[in-house]
């Protein structure tokens, strides 16, 4: 008889999710959900006022909603050992506007919450996508004038 499919031993094996299985800081990601919810309703709420273009909003609520969707299958593709969505389509959603759903996502499913690395360049993402916004009615109106 042959062992098949065989895995070192990991030095400090520990089981997966572990990070935050029991953690005593459990609630510590109530936040983000509460500020992705704060961030659509101020794109919303810009739009209503006419500071933003009503299709700009929308992009980045459908941009938000498909964050939201692919954060729900890798962390479920996590779990399973399966294929993962690369982190790179995570970032360019949130850099594009979709980081509201991402957060909310981020927080619901505590997923990608615990690797600094990630969270570095998803707040980079945030900020960029941030400062296009607040420059979008600077720029419409000068094309406008």
């Amino acid at each position: 008889r042959r062992a098949v499919a065989v895995k070192p031993v990991r030095r400090h094996a520990r089981p997966r999710n572990s990070v935050h299985a029991g953690s005593p800081g459990k609630g510590r990601q109530a936040w983000r959900p509460l500020a992705g919810l704060a961030a659509l309703s101020a794109l919303v709420t810009a739009a209503a006022l006419d500071l933003l273009p009503w299709p700009l909003v929308a992009v980045s609520l459908g941009l938000s909603l498909l964050a939201y969707v692919a954060y729900a299958l890798d962390k479920r593709a996590a779990q399973r050992d399966q294929r993962r969505t690369p982190e790179a389509t995570l970032q360019l959603f949130g850099l594009f506007g979709g980081w509201p759903g991402a957060l909310i996502a981020q927080g619901q499913f505590r997923h990608k919450t615990a690797k600094p690395g990630f969270q570095a360049l998803f707040w980079v993402c945030v900020l960029l996508n941030s400062l296009g916004l607040l420059a979008t009615p600077l720029l419409l109106q000068r094309l406008a004038g």
